[in-house]
């Protein structure tokens, strides 16, 4: 059982109860919450998610026969091994109650606390899951006592309201920390363990294990939250490569592309927010997301692109784009570059390489100018480029997304929102603008 008061009074009676019918009884208390210090100034440690890995393994030791005190002597050990520490970003309603117990607000973050919706130990400004994860870790291993070489399970707790994405990124991070300190990460489980009603938040269990406590966490298990794999984590990790700033030497990429592609990035980068915000309005507010961590991915690849020639450096950079970019956007650029890239492979000037590009997006999405879409920046741009220089494809570009504030759309997720969207520039169309100023800021007029 775990350590709450009201949790110790009624097990404990019905522990009563049983022996009273001749039933032998073992009470094991779990009390795995290394956020409070263990002292006789309070009720004790609480018992957290770690009561689930407790369960487990007493189970698995039941169900292979053996005796009631060597069960209760596995949940004993398995209940010393493990620590937990949680972390909150709202509180949770107790039915009864009506109202959250827990009031925190939109930048704040409560650490240390129980599964009850009850405060924690310490409430704090909200910090990135990294530090959360490392600061979750480093308390629970000084609370352990780990070291290099010692074998850990972890358990990752859902505690009711937070994305399954969420929860993986704070795994990813967890595995990476313990393999940097050197404690080796025998089995990893994700998942909705033990919540506090709608919680927002998770926690994070670590336990010692040896050979024979593994055996007893890999039994197969019948249940609807236990998952049927065993959680074990892979050996392989990809060494993170070198990030390369675009001023840097190189001998791939011609210079000339060099400057104007980091321009691109730099500015799409710089506008996340922005777009962010727009589309927030309008579509599903991931674009500023999106073009932002493409661009990322660009700059660190700049110096890898293989050949020294306009079409194989553009394939590069699709090649990039495809991968790292998610939505539509993604597919609709890369198209864009690689389309380019053909056209320059064929000596093809650049307007009309790039007016190609524009007519590759047009054919794999459907659109057309006055759909409100990226189009309607890109088409116009493509005209004046043709016969002027890039200022003007900027202008036109710029006029061409003003004009989307009015248009219902009839592409991409704007469509659903029927006149709702009026009134607010398609991003898509803001982020060509974007690039294009960019281009302009650091190019001469093109011929």
């Amino acid at each position: 059982m775990k350590n709450y008061t009201g949790d110790r009074l009624n097990f404990g009676l019905a522990a009563e109860i049983a022996r009273g019918e001749g039933i032998p009884v073992r009470m094991v208390v779990v009390a795995d919450d290394a956020a409070l210090a263990d002292s006789d100034e309070n009720a004790g440690r609480r018992g957290l998610a770690g009561t689930v890995l407790v369960h487990k393994i007493a189970s698995a030791a039941a169900e292979a026969g053996k005796p009631l005190d060597e069960v209760a002597q596995e949940a004993l050990e398995a209940a010393g091994s493990v620590a937990t520490m949680g972390v909150a970003l709202s509180g949770c309603t107790v039915p009864a109650a009506g109202k959250p117990g827990l009031d925190l607000g939109p930048d704040e973050i409560e650490w240390g606390l129980g599964i009850h919706g009850e405060p924690g130990v310490e409430r704090g400004k909200i910090s990135s899951a990294d530090e959360v994860v490392d600061r979750l870790l480093r308390h629970l291993v000084a609370d352990r006592q780990l070291k290099a070489g010692d074998r850990v399970v972890l358990l990752v707790n859902n505690l009711g309201g937070t994305p399954t994405m969420e929860l993986g990124i704070i795994a990813g991070r967890a595995v990476a920390f313990l393999a940097g300190h050197g404690i080796k990460l025998e089995r990893l489980w994700v998942g909705t363990f033990l919540t506090a009603l709608e919680m927002a938040g998770c926690s994070l269990s670590l336990a010692r294990v040896d050979d024979h406590v593994l055996s007893l966490l890999d039994a197969p298990s019948q249940t609807s939250a236990w998952p049927t794999h065993l959680g074990k984590v892979s050996t392989h990790t990809e060494e993170p490569q070198p990030r390369v700033e675009p001023s840097a030497p190189t001998t791939t990429i011609g210079d000339h592309l060099k400057l104007p592609v980091a321009a691109v990035c730099n500015a799409l980068i710089a506008a996340e927010q922005e777009l962010t915000d727009l589309d927030q309005i309008v579509g599903d507010g991931d674009l500023g997301i999106s073009l932002a961590r493409g661009a990322r991915a660009v700059l660190d690849g700049l110096n890898q692109y293989d050949g020294t020639d306009d079409a194989t450096a553009l394939r590069g950079i699709a090649g990039t784009v495809r991968r790292t970019v998610g939505g539509t956007s993604g597919p609709l650029y890369a198209a864009l570059v690689l389309r380019t890239a053909t056209a320059r492979a064929a000596g093809k000037p650049w307007p009309e390489a790039f007016a190609e590009g524009v007519d590759a997006i047009a054919e794999l999405g459907g659109a057309k100018i006055g759909d409100r879409t990226m189009l309607d920046a890109l088409i116009p741009a493509v005209a004046a480029l043709r016969t002027g220089a890039l200022g003007e494809a900027v202008a036109a570009a710029r006029k061409g997304t003003d004009e989307t504030a009015g248009i219902m759309a009839r592409r991409g997720r704007s469509s659903y929102l029927g006149d709702r969207a009026l009134g607010t520039v398609d991003p898509g169309a803001e982020a060509v603008v974007i690039w294009l100023e960019a281009l302009a800021d650091v190019l001469t007029p093109v011929s």
